[in-house]
């Protein structure tokens, strides 16, 4: 079954109960019994609702995973499955990773006496001398956020092996259309589906995806516990979404293969981040392991002096944080996504005041090119 057909008829996209044609929006926090004493499929939302359960089935899906699980946010999905870790643990997470995670593991792990580093994940050298005895959990995010830096995904997986450590991936800005994580030996894969999976930016959810019942049975008692459990509309709203994910992201790595030749090129940019342009770093890992670079790039212009005026100029992509959308949006990562970390712990990552990052949407890539000149201009 090809990828947009999978979308459309791979998972429950009619109601079992009615037929419709669309999952219903079952708006309810509880059920009715039945009888007393005898054990039905939904008893309370906080537990399982059949929208939610319809997305997680189409998580399993996506995911080529044996468990779903849907969240409230990225953040939620995230902080759950760093919620593994006990008081005496160590775990690692590559210096450039999400501001949120950087902030939940630099600031909310170490009061539940839990240790952290941060490292070149890119580097197997620097992963080796990072593990102490108490290390239990390596944290991937390739390509990262925002510098687009590549993480060899099967090495990282061997390291872990041999050290019986768990791995959790972040997958956001590939998506599995375009990379999967748990294919590749992953334990546990996070995405925000506020992003690319959802695609209209009118949706904040997350999704937990892995093969492993023990720790699924672990996430679902979290799951229901913790209760950051994904509202009923943003379920639907997040199915309705994924239907066109396969088309829309076919568009908006075309455009984002086509932008980041642009701007390379330009001589008012000084460098562009994207996996699969000539020069990156780390190309063919990104290659061995991914189908293409996704759509999310990121740029420096020469001269930080002219950053407000090129965002006042711009006429077509929207300025704005969050990424995935169907319409293209520049954000400046040192005041939005990165702001929660200080200037030296940005300057460490290397997200600087002059970088600039942009999801690529499926506007018609002429028109982008031709705004994105005018405003350099």
């Amino acid at each position: 079954m090809g990828t947009n057909t999978e979308l459309l008829h791979g998972y429950p996209v009619v109601d079992p109960y009615t037929g419709a044609a669309s999952i219903p929006k079952y708006q309810t926090s509880t059920f009715n019994q039945q009888a007393s004493g005898e054990h039905q499929e939904y008893s309370y939302t906080r537990f399982g609702n059949p929208t939610v359960s319809a997305l997680e089935e189409a998580i399993k899906k996506l995911e080529h995973a044996a468990y779903g699980l849907a969240f409230s946010s990225g953040m939620a999905a995230i902080s759950n499955v760093l919620m593994l870790l006990k008081a005496g643990d160590h775990a690692i997470f590559p210096h450039e990773v999400y501001g949120g995670t950087c902030q939940f593991a630099g600031e909310i792990l170490p009061n539940y006496g839990i240790e952290t580093s941060f490292i070149d994940m890119s580097s197997i050298e620097e992963l080796e001398a990072a593990i102490q005895e108490n290390t239990k959990l390596i944290y991937i995010e390739t390509p990262s956020n925002p510098l687009l830096k590549v993480s060899d995904i099967k090495k990282i997986v061997q390291v872990a092996a041999k050290h019986k450590l768990l791995t959790v991936a972040d997958n956001t800005f590939m998506t599995p259309l375009n990379q999967r994580p748990l294919d590749l030996g992953v334990d546990l894969v996070v995405e925000s589906m506020t992003k690319f999976i959802n695609g209209h930016s009118d949706v904040v959810a997350g999704l937990i995806a892995t093969n492993d019942t023990r720790l699924y049975e672990k996430l679902y008692l979290f799951q229901k516990n913790f209760g950051g459990i994904l509202g009923i509309e943003e379920a639907w709203l997040v199915l309705r979404g994924m239907k066109t994910l396969g088309l829309r992201m076919a568009k908006s790595v075309e455009n984002a293969e086509k932008l980041a030749e642009f701007l390379s090129q330009h001589p008012k940019v000084s460098k562009v981040y994207y996996p699969s342009l000539a020069g990156h770093d780390n190309a063919t890992v990104q290659k061995s392991q991914a189908k293409n670079g996704g759509a999310v790039l990121s740029f420096e212009l020469k001269d930080e002096a002219d950053l407000e005026k090129f965002i006042k100029n711009m006429k077509v992509p929207i300025y704005a944080v969050s990424l995935g959308g169907v319409e293209t949006i520049i954000s400046h990562p040192a005041s939005m996504s990165h702001a929660c970390l200080t200037a030296e712990e940005r300057a460490e990552q290397g997200v600087t005041d002059g970088l600039l990052r942009m999801s690529c949407g499926i506007e018609d890539v002429e028109d982008l090119l031709a705004d994105l000149e005018q405003a350099l201009k």
